[in-house]
């Protein structure tokens, strides 16, 4: 049997052995998303055990049954050679009868810490459980909540997308139409987001966060500035009739020379029965004054069944609110799964009916586990990428012609990928950008050109072209003499200055 102290020495390795593996388990690497919910969840089921340890631990040192008292007093008294030996005689028996039994040291059960992190998809597929819609927790699954919110009655029909972004405006909802179908659409919304969290952040403690939410609403409630319940201007149990200030009349008969009307009047305003006689009223009315509260059976009636009824109606609405309060505070902690589930959505949608049918057989398993685990898809063509973030296939690769290169040695010997880029890039800036560096500027004459040496040469021709085709003054411009000749320029001015003409 193990001894008290050795079983205080086992926890506190073990603790101390919990804190080391969980400082490893925080400085690996997570290359994923999927990495990082698995990582959680070793640290949580290591927390656990540390916190378990610990209770164990403290119930060791309490020693409320007074064991380990007596334990140390045997190790420290005069006998304690022969306790020592004793023990040791115990333990040397007890492997003699069984010679086979292995006393397996706490290092090997941590090193099956290692092998979880290595390989944790069968160590955590009973703690780790996602829908395909959820995919591993990156998004949320809100369709079941979504058709509870569409049945309600007199609620406005949206789409799911629109859901997404407003399914936590419950202020914007009239407290009319906050009944009891209300009620159980906001207990299902806040049961799948508790339990969303406690699976995407099994960390986080999800109940300190409901506390609070609690403990908050419980002031704005009181302060009557809770969103959605704004406070009521007017009262269900209002009544007909005048009030009437008692601390003028000092006895019941004073009371009596009003009059059955007036008295009658008074009791109503106050809540209280009006019939009777003329002496029942004054003294029915006169035994309320100085009273801080009324006497109930003295009340009407139907006075006592509003009360009652108003009671029960406030005290079911803040049930209402308290729940909205923590749907309030949940819905802050999955923001960022929101708008990535509404770009998923989105992304789904737009989708033609055939990509829909080939992608929605293998998404969870192509987002979940490629995606997440290398987070760069397997391309050892180096094909250009897909709308899914996949390769394109390798058929579609050459019917574009992208498996031709185009070098462009004006654009610095930039490679372009395929026929119809290269044939776009001489209007781009990259191919502009070297056309003005060498002088030339960028028109159609030189479509198709990529060496340096051709563009020039081409230039130097189309520049030799203009100058061949450009109009000279001296020899086409023609004159007429005196006689009627015609002959160009040049010839009559020198003919004008021989005075030829």
């Amino acid at each position: 049997m193990e001894t008290i102290l050795e079983q205080q020495r086992r926890h506190h390795e073990e603790r101390e052995r919990l804190i080391d593996s969980m400082v490893k388990e925080l400085l690996h690497k997570k290359p994923g998303h999927r990495e990082n919910i698995n990582s959680e969840y070793r640290l949580k089921m290591l927390l656990d055990n540390f916190m378990d340890s610990t209770s164990k631990l403290q119930e060791l040192y309490e020693d409320k049954d007074g064991q380990r008292k007596e334990e140390v007093q045997a190790l420290s008294g005069p006998n304690e050679f022969s306790e020592f030996y004793s023990r040791l005689k115990s333990i040397k028996d007890f492997y003699r009868r069984h010679p086979n039994e292995i006393s397996v040291p706490m290092s090997v059960e941590f090193e099956e810490l290692t092998k979880m992190r290595e390989n944790p998809t069968e160590e955590l597929s009973n703690l780790v459980q996602f829908t395909d819609e959820e995919g591993y927790g990156k998004y949320l699954d809100l369709h079941e909540c979504y058709e509870k919110y569409v049945n309600l009655k007199g609620i406005e029909k949206i789409d799911y997308i629109s859901y997404l972004s407003t399914f936590d405006h419950l202020f914007d909802i009239s407290r009319e139409r906050k009944n009891a179908d209300y009620r159980r659409y906001v207990e299902a919304l806040l049961e799948y987001l508790s339990n969303y969290i406690t699976r995407v952040k099994p960390l986080h403690d999800i109940d300190v966060e409901l506390e609070d939410a609690r403990k908050e609403f419980e002031i704005q409630w009181e302060n009557n500035t809770f969103p959605g319940w704004p406070k009521e201007t007017g009262s269900a149990l209002t009544n007909v009739g005048a009030h009437l200030e008692l601390s003028a009349f000092s006895s019941w008969e004073e009371l009596a020379s009003l009059g059955l009307d007036r008295l009658k009047s008074a009791l109503m305003a106050l809540g209280l029965k009006c019939g009777g006689t003329l002496e029942e009223r004054a003294q029915r009315l006169f035994s309320t004054k100085g009273e801080a509260s009324l006497d109930p059976n003295l009340l009407a009636k139907n006075n006592k069944n509003k009360k009652i009824g108003k009671g029960k109606d406030m005290e079911k609405q803040k049930d209402i609110a308290r729940l909205e309060s923590q749907v309030y505070r949940l819905a802050e902690l999955v923001t960022s799964q929101r708008l990535s589930t509404k770009e998923n959505v989105q992304r789904k949608q737009a989708r033609t009916e055939g990509e829909r049918g080939d992608s929605d057989a293998d998404a969870s398993a192509s987002e979940s586990d490629d995606d997440d685990d290398n987070e760069v898809p397997y391309n050892p063509k180096n094909l250009p990428l897909g709308w899914d973030g996949k390769p394109i296939p390798y058929w579609l690769y050459k019917l574009h012609g992208l498996n031709i290169s185009y070098n462009c040695e004006i654009c610095g010997n930039f490679t372009y990928k395929g026929p119809k880029a290269f044939q776009r890039h001489f209007a781009e800036w990259r191919h502009a950008h070297g056309m003005r560096c060498l002088g030339i500027p960028n028109t159609a004459h030189f479509a198709n050109v990529t060496q340096i040496e051709d563009a020039l040469a081409l230039w130097e021709k189309l520049k030799t072209q203009k100058q061949a085709e450009r109009w000279q003054p001296e020899q086409e411009e023609e004159f007429e003499d005196s006689l009627g000749n015609v002959v160009n320029r040049k010839t009559y001015e020198d003919l004008k200055r021989q005075g030829l003409l």
